[in-house]
C-alpha cells in the first residue's frame, strides 16, 4: 500500500481568519504579527477556541497498562486523571473534588481503585462513581444526589492506535474526522513493531521561555537544520554520513496538521542504517526490513522504513520518527512559557541491545540533553525575547515575523521542500480561522 502525501490543503491555502496574517498571493509574501506570540488578548482566546473546542492529545495508552493505573497532568490549562478504570476502560476525569473543588489527585502516577480527597475525606472510585462520603448522613440519600456528586469526565474521549485525545466540548467532529490524512501518519509509526509499539516509563518534562506555536514553528522548519544544528551535521559527516537537504518534503495535510518527510537528517534504527549504529545494527536492519515487507507489503514497509517524519496533529502533538521515535505534547503556560512533555515510544519486545541503542540514540539528538533539542529551545527563547523590541514600533514595517519563503512552488503546485516554510504557512492559516478576530491586540486588530 502507498500513502499519497497531499501537497496542499486548498480551503487553507486561500484564505486566512483574522488580520493578525498578512498574506498577500501577488507579491508573494506571508507573514505573521508578533502580537500572536506575546499578547495575553490572543492567548486567551487561543485557550478558549483552541484549547476548549478541540481535539487535544491527553497520553497513550499504554502509559496505563494495568487496570487502576493513573497518570496526572495539565491540559489546556485542565488539571486531569488520566486512568485505566477496574474494568480496563480508558478515562479521564477534570482532577476536581465534585464537592468544593480541591485537586483531588496529588500523586503524578499510581495504582488505586478509589481517589480520596485530602479535604474532607470524600472517595470516589476509579470509573467515577461516588464510593465513600463522611457523615453520609447530613446528605440526601437519594440516587440522584449521588450521581450528581460523581467524578467530571472530559465531554469527548476517543483513541487512534494507542494515541488517546480529549476535547472539552462535545461539538467536536469524530476524532478520524479531525485527524484527517495524520491518522495515517500515526498508523505508520504505531505498525513498526510486529507486536505493537508502547511508551517507556517515565517522562521528559521541561519549560520553555516561549510561545507555544514557536515549538511548532520550529518542528516544521527545516530551513534552520544545517545552521542551527551544525555541531550535529559535523559529527555525522565525520562518522561517513552524507547529511543532505535535497528531496526532502513539507507537507499541508490539512485542519493545521503538518508533515516534514526527511531522508538525509540521519539514519533510522531498523530500517536505515548509519555508521554511528554499529555493525550488529545493520545485519539486523535487513531482517527487521524484510520482516515489515512480509507484514505489511513491500511498498507499505519502505513507505514507513526510508525516509524520517515529522508529524505535528494541531495543536498539541508532535511525533519525532526519527532515528529513534518521541512523542511530543505542548501545553502552554502564559503567552511567553510552553512546558514540553515527551515519551520514548518504542517496539514491544524488541531486544535489550537495541533498546539500549535506541534510548542512547534519542538521547544524542532529539532529547532535552542532545545536540539538537538545546539549539532548538535557544532559538525560539531567543526569538519570544526579540519579538518584545519591536512591539508598537511602527507595526507595519517592523513588528511582523516572515514566513514567505516557497511561496512560488505553492503557486505553481510543486511539491514544497522541507527547507521552505509552506507547513508552518498552512498551521497559522488554520489557527487564524479557529481564533477568529481578536479585538485589542496593539490596536491593530479588530479597530
Amino acid at each position: 500500500m502507498t500513502t499519497t502525501i497531499p501537497d496542499q490543503s486548498e480551503n487553507d491555502r486561500l484564505t486566512v481568519g483574522n488580520s493578525l496574517i498578512a498574506q498577500d498571493w501577488e507579491d508573494l509574501t506571508f507573514k505573521v504579527h508578533r502580537s500572536a506570540y506575546r499578547e495575553n488578548a490572543v492567548f486567551n482566546r487561543e485557550r478558549n477556541e483552541i484549547w476548549g473546542r478541540t481535539w487535544l492529545y491527553l497520553g497513550h495508552e499504554t502509559e496505563i497498562p494495568v487496570n487502576g493505573d493513573f497518570k496526572t497532568r495539565t491540559i489546556g490549562g485542565r488539571p486531569l486523571i488520566f486512568v485505566r478504570d477496574s474494568t480496563g476502560e480508558v478515562r479521564a476525569y477534570l482532577n476536581a473534588c465534585p464537592h468544593r473543588g480541591t485537586i483531588l489527585c496529588r500523586e503524578a502516577e499510581g495504582r488505586t481503585r478509589t481517589f480520596q480527597c485530602f479535604y474532607h475525606a470524600w472517595a470516589f472510585r476509579n470509573s467515577g462513581e461516588l464510593a465513600a462520603l463522611p457523615d453520609s448522613d447530613a446528605y440526601p440519600t437519594d440516587s440522584a444526589f449521588v450521581e450528581s456528586v460523581s467524578l467530571r469526565e472530559v465531554a469527548r474521549l476517543d483513541i487512534h492506535e494507542g494515541f488517546v485525545f480529549i476535547a472539552f466540548h462535545d461539538s467536536v467532529p469524530p476524532l478520524l474526522d479531525h485527524l484527517g490524512k495524520a491518522a495515517d501518519f500515526i498508523s505508520m509509526t504505531a505498525s513498526i513493531g510486529k507486536d505493537g509499539m508502547s511508551t517507556l516509563p517515565g517522562i521528559q518534562k521541561y519549560s520553555v521561555r516561549g510561545n507555544w506555536k514557536l515549538a511548532v514553528e520550529n518542528a516544521m522548519d527545516g530551513y534552520h537544520f544545517a545552521p542551527t544544528h551544525n555541531t550535529f551535521v559535523g559529527y555525522l559527516r565525520e562518522t561517513g554520513f552524507a547529511v543532505t537537504d535535497h528531496d526532502q518534503y513539507a507537507h499541508d495535510l490539512g485542519g493545521g496538521h503538518g508533515l516534514l518527510v526527511l531522508t538525509g537528517h540521519n539514519g533510522r534504527i531498523g530500517m536505515v542504517w548509519e555508521p554511528r549504529f554499529g555493525e550488529t545494527e545493520k545485519d539486523r536492519i535487513v531482517t527487521k526490513r524484510a520482516e515489515m515487507s512480509e507484514r505489511l507489503g513491500a511498498d507499505r514497509a519502505a513507505t514507513i522504513a526510508d525516509a524520517s517524519r515529522i508529524l505535528f496533529v494541531f495543536p498539541n502533538l508532535l511525533l519525532f520518527d526519527l532515528e529513534a521515535l518521541t512523542i511530543r505534547q505542548l501545553e502552554p503556560v502564559e503567552p511567553g512559557v510552553t512546558d514540553v512533555r515527551a515519551w520514548q515510544f518504542v517496539e514491544t519486545g524488541e531486544p535489550e541491545d537495541v533498546r539500549t541503542l535506541r534510548l542512547k540514540t534519542m538521547a544524542s539528538f532529539v532529547g532535552p540533553g542532545g545536540l539538537a533539542t538545546p539549539d532548538d529551545i535557544e532559538a525560539y527563547e531567543a526569538v519570544q525575547r526579540g519579538i518584545v523590541a519591536t512591539a508598537g514600533f511602527d507595526a507595519e514595517q517592523f513588528d511582523w515575523s516572515d514566513m514567505s519563503r516557497g511561496m512560488a512552488d505553492d503557486v505553481a503546485g510543486a511539491r514544497g521542500r522541507s527547507t521552505d516554510e509552506g507547513a508552518m504557512r498552512s498551521f497559522w492559516r488554520h489557527w487564524s480561522k479557529r481564533v477568529g478576530e481578536i479585538a485589542g491586540v496593539n490596536g491593530k486588530v479588530g479597530e
